[in-house]
């Protein structure tokens, strides 16, 4: 038993645009997709001639009518692979009239005479691939390609979604503007995430994003259409909104507008295209900076080194001395040195330190107390010296140069300074030096002087006792 077959359902769900017209050019039939896309019900239109339907006067009208005539009165297929024509718009969307580029394809339907009865009119809307074609190639250029490229509608659909989904899925930005509005015509996928996704398309430019009205893009999008001259951006900086309710965020951007030049020589819109390059520009940014901090620390560090070479010639008896304590205080700077630039110069953590100047002397001699803290660049490398001068002392005259043992503890206060404490034990007994050191000037200084910090000395006869503040927060 055969299924009846219902043409009439499978014609209404076909989704591409169909509709049919008898002799006179009146509306037989229309699917779904049709009256969708031209924004139309069935009942406003049945019956009606074509162009009392969608009126329209001059060339537009003259090359439809006249391929529908042709369909019906040879008995042969016509098509249009570009045309121009407007359609209005119902009054929920704006109202107006908007132009659109269309492929269409008749097709006659003979009677069983054989004389043709109805015409079938396959229409597909090439507008956004059209002007895409015409901001990529220019307005002349994409004429020639019609007649070839767009030989029939279902070609056009299908090279409609390969060079749209190109479009959509470039890795630059690129957005097509139209008018002396700069409306939005086509915007892609990575143009919409730069401006944080808002929904543009339609909306000229000062509406869709306000923010950039005052950072003279509109006046410059004037000028190119204007003098229909390309205009190439370097690192521009731009101010977006990039999610609802917060702050501008500043975004550098290389970028080209391009006009659209139409065939009779004026400028239509214009082609967007660029690459966010923030990353390039905070990259480029942070290395020199790096490099002007990095030209302040060897010229700090050189000072150092010129000032650990006088102080120790002084106090040295004799040239073997000299070379001994000159290098080991090269040593220790050299250490906090390779500390730091294991983290990129972002600080070191002052265990970290401590281990480095106090572990040849073994990790059982020392007890530590304090949370391991992190230290901005300068403090270690302050401080690193005034471990390797406190350590120094303490193997040769404290209690590292017996049985003894450290105890060191420290904290952090509210104000976020380092409050330190240096005490030996269990060495021999301390007594009040009748002269200052190199190493115990060099302590202070570092503290005092390149921290801005306090620190006292407590010679306690049962041990050295060491205490001192710096600040963390403002050195850099």
């Amino acid at each position: 038993m055969s299924e009846t077959i219902d043409f009439r359902e499978i014609f209404d769900r076909i989704p591409s645009p169909y509709m049919l017209v008898d002799r006179d050019l009146r509306y037989v039939a229309a699917n779904a997709t049709y009256l969708n896309t031209l924004h139309r019900r069935w009942d406003e239109i049945e019956g009606m001639f074509v162009f009392d339907a969608f009126p329209s006067e001059g060339e537009s009208r003259a090359q439809v009518e006249g391929a529908l005539v042709r369909a019906r009165d040879t008995g042969e297929v016509t098509e249009l692979p570009l045309i121009h024509y407007a359609i209005e718009r119902p009054a929920h969307l704006g109202g107006g009239f908007e132009d659109r580029i269309w492929s269409a394809t008749h097709t006659p339907i003979p009677d069983e005479t054989g004389a043709v009865r109805y015409i079938l009119q396959h229409t597909q809307d090439v507008t956004a691939i059209q002007r895409l074609k015409e901001a990529a190639f220019g307005s002349r250029s994409a004429a020639m390609l019609g007649d070839d490229v767009l030989r029939r509608a279902e070609t056009v659909q299908s090279q409609s979604r390969q060079l749209r989904n190109l479009f959509m899925q470039a890795p630059s930005f690129m957005a097509v503007l139209r008018g002396p509005d700069h409306v939005f015509d086509l915007v892609n996928n990575a143009y919409s995430q730069l401006i944080g996704d808002r929904e543009v398309t339609g909306l000229p430019l000062r509406d869709a994003l306000p923010e950039v009205a005052e950072q003279g893009f509109i006046d410059l999008l004037d000028r190119v259409l204007t003098s229909r001259e390309a205009f190439v951006g370097r690192r521009v900086k731009v101010a977006l909104h990039r999610e609802d309710g917060a702050p501008l965020e500043e975004r550098y951007l290389d970028f080209v507008y391009q006009p659209i030049i139409e065939p009779d020589g004026t400028a239509s819109g214009v082609f967007v295209e660029g690459v966010d390059i923030t990353d390039q520009v905070q990259a480029d940014e942070r290395q020199r900076l790096l490099l002007d901090e990095l030209n302040h620390r060897v010229k700090n560090t050189l000072a150092t080194v010129q000032a650990i070479a006088q102080q120790t010639l002084r106090g040295a008896g004799d040239p073997a001395a000299f070379a001994e304590a000159f290098e080991s205080r090269l040593l220790a700077l050299s250490q906090t040195h390779n500390a730091l630039t294991d983290s990129q110069w972002a600080g070191a953590g002052l265990r970290q330190i401590l281990s480095q100047e106090l572990g040849p002397y073994g990790a059982e001699r020392v007890a530590m107390d304090g949370e391991d803290v992190h230290l901005p660049a300068r403090v270690a490398l302050s401080l690193g010296m005034v471990f390797h001068e406190l350590a120094t002392n303490a193997a040769k005259y404290g209690s590292l140069s017996t049985a003894g043992r450290l105890m060191l503890s420290w904290s952090v206060t509210g104000e976020g300074s380092l409050v330190f404490e240096w005490r030996e034990i269990g060495g021999p007994p301390v007594a009040q030096p009748r002269r200052r050191g190199f190493g115990s000037r060099l302590i202070e200084r570092s503290i005092t002087g390149e921290l801005r910090g306090h620190i006292a000395f407590d010679y306690d006869e049962s041990g050295l006792v060491v205490r001192f503040d710096a600040p963390l927060a403002h050195a850099f």
